[in-house]
C-alpha cells in the first residue's frame, strides 16, 4: 500500500467518524450523511485503482447501474415504508459480505487447508453474513406485512437455536483450519441463513426497532470481517464504527423498553391476539370528541405537547400536523413534540417524519427532557401512539412493566387521535383511553388532522 493510499483511507477514517458524529443531532444528520457516503466513495475509488481488481468499463457500469436502483428505490418509498427500506439495506450490507467471504473461499479451497487467519475471518463472515441477510429479509416481512408481525416462538426454539450455533461454531472451525470441504461449506451457509430467519421470526412487531438497530450492528461486523478477508484496513474501520454504533443504539433501544437483549430476541412480546375494543365495551366507557370540540380545546389553551406515532406515518398526517401547530403557534399556544425512543417501526422514524414536514429541531424534545413538563401541560395531542403513554407500565404486574413511558396522564387535558380502541403492537388494552380527562377523536389521522386545520383557522 503506497503513501496516497494511506492518506486517503486516512481521510476517509476521519471522515467516516466525523460524519458518525453528525448524525447524532437531527440539525446536523443531512450533512453527517453526505461526509460518510463521500468517505465510502473516496475508500471505493482509491481500493479500486490501487487493486485494479476489475475493467473500468464493468466498473462503472456496477456502478450506474447501482445508483440507479438505489436512488429510484430512495425516492419512491413512502415515508411509512421507510423501515422496511432500511431492514433490507441491512440484509444486502449483509448479503455482499457473505459473497465477500464464499468468493474468497473458492478461490483458496482448490489449495487444500485454509490459512488459519484467512480460514477463520471466512468462516465469521459467512456466519454474521448469512444470518443478517436472511435475518433482515424476515425483518423486511414483517414490516410490510407480508408476514406475521407477532413473535413466532415455541418451547423448543431456544434450544433448536442454540444448538445450530454451536453446530455452526463446531463446523465452520473444522473447515477453516482442518478440511475446506465445499459440501460443509454449503451445509454452514444453509445453517447461517436458517439461524438468521429462526432468531428474527421470533422477534415481535413492537420490538422491531430493536431488531432493526440489531441487524445494523450485524452488518458492520460482517463488513469489518470482509476487511479482514481482505486486508482492507477501512473497510475493517468502516465496519467496525457501525457495528458498535448499531450495539450502542441496539442498548439504548433495550433500555428505552427496560427490557433485556435476550427477552427482546426470545421473550415473544406481544404475543397476546389484540382484539378491536369498542366504546363502553365492559364497564369501561371513552369519551368522544369531534373536529371542533378538539379544535376548541387546544385553540384556547396555552401549552400543548404533541406525541407522535406510528399511526402518523401510516396517514402521512405529518404535514397537516405541522399546520395544525402553525395555527396553534400563531394564537400563542407554546406547541412542544414529544418522541419516544421507540415510538415507530425503527430507531428515528419519528424525527424523520417530522423533519420531512420541517418540524424545527428545536421543537423535539426525548422523553427525559419532556415528561417533567407534562404536569404544567394543558393539552397533550397523542397522534396514532398507544403503547408508548400506556401508564399500566408503572404496574409491576404488567406486560410492559418497567417500560419507560411517556408521562401523558399528568397532562390537564388528553386528546387522543386513533381509529379505534384497540391495542398497539404489546397487544393489551390502554387504560389512558378511559380517564375522565381523556377524549377519543376517532378517524384516521390525515383527514382528522386535516379537520383540524379547517376548525381552528375559522376560529
Amino acid at each position: 500500500m503506497n503513501l496516497v493510499t494511506q492518506f486517503a483511507y486516512l481521510v476517509s477514517a476521519l471522515l467516516f467518524v466525523v460524519g458518525l458524529k453528525q448524525l447524532s443531532s437531527p440539525a446536523t444528520a443531512r450533512k453527517g450523511n453526505v461526509m460518510a457516503s463521500a468517505a465510502m466513495l473516496l475508500a471505493i475509488v482509491v481500493t479500486l485503482v490501487e487493486q485494479d481488481v476489475l475493467t473500468w468499463t464493468w466498473i462503472v457500469t456496477g456502478i450506474i447501474i447501482g445508483s440507479l436502483i438505489g436512488a429510484t428505490a430512495a425516492r419512491m418509498v413512502k415515508m411509512t415504508s421507510m423501515p422496511e427500506m432500511v431492514g433490507i439495506f441491512n440484509g444486502f450490507g449483509g448479503g455482499a459480505s457473505a459473497l465477500v467471504a464464499g468468493a474468497e473461499f473458492v478461490r483458496l479451497q482448490p489449495f487444500g487447508v485454509l490459512p488459519l487467519g484467512q480460514g477463520s475471518t471466512i468462516m465469521l463472515g459467512m456466519l454474521i453474513g448469512g444470518v443478517t441477510f436472511s435475518g433482515s429479509v424476515v425483518a423486511f416481512g414483517k414490516l410490510a406485512g407480508w408476514i406475521t408481525g407477532n413473535p413466532v416462538t415455541n418451547k423448543f426454539l431456544q434450544a433448536v437455536t442454540a444448538l445450530i450455533f454451536v453446530g455452526l461454531l463446531g463446523v465452520g472451525t473444522y473447515i477453516a483450519v482442518q478440511d475446506p470441504s465445499m459440501v460443509l461449506f454449503l451445509v454452514f451457509i444453509a445453517a447461517a441463513l436458517i439461524l438468521g430467519i429462526l432468531l428474527v421470526n421470533a422477534i415481535g412487531g413492537a420490538d422491531m426497532p430493536v431488531a432493526i438497530s440489531l441487524l445494523n450492528s450485524y452488518s458492520g461486523l460482517a463488513a469489518s470481517a470482509a476487511g479482514f478477508i481482505l486486508g482492507n484496513m477501512i473497510l475493517i474501520i468502516a465496519g467496525a464504527l457501525v457495528g458498535a454504533a448499531g450495539l450502542i443504539l441496539t442498548n439504548l433501544m433495550c433500555k428505552a423498553m427496560n427490557r433485556s437483549l435476550a427477552n427482546v430476541m426470545f421473550g415473544g412480546f406481544g404475543t397476546e391476539g389484540a382484539t378491536a375494543a369498542s366504546i363502553g365495551a365492559g364497564d369501561k366507557t371513552a369519551r368522544s370528541v369531534d373536529a371542533e370540540g378538539a379544535a376548541m380545546i387546544l385553540a384556547y389553551c396555552q401549552s400543548v405537547v404533541v406525541v407522535p406515532g406510528y399511526g402518523l406515518a401510516v396517514a402521512q398526517a405529518q404535514h397537516d400536523l405541522k399546520k395544525l401547530c402553525d395555527l396553534l403557534e400563531e394564537r400563542g399556544v407554546d406547541v412542544k413534540f414529544a418522541v419516544h425512543p421507540v415510538a415507530g417501526r425503527m430507531p428515528g422514524h419519528m424525527n424523520v417524519l417530522l423533519a420531512e414536514a420541517d418540524v424545527p429541531y428545536n421543537q423535539l424534545y426525548d422523553l427525559e427532557e419532556i415528561n417533567d413538563q407534562f404536569k404544567d401541560t394543558d393539552v397533550a395531542l397523542i397522534v396514532g401512539a398507544n403503547d408508548v403513554v400506556n401508564p399500566d407500565a408503572r404496574k409491576p404486574d404488567s406486560v410492559i412493566a418497567g417500560m419507560p413511558i411517556l408521562d401523558v396522564d399528568y397532562a390537564r387535558n388528553v386528546i387522543i387521535m386513533k381509529r379505534s380502541l384497540s391495542p398497539g403492537f404489546a397487544g393489551i388494552d390502554n387504560p389512558l383511553f378511559y380517564m375522565d380527562k381523556t377524549m377519543m377523536f376517532f378517524g384516521s389521522a390525515k383527514p382528522s388532522m386535516q379537520d383540524l386545520v379547517r376548525e381552528v383557522r375559522e376560529m
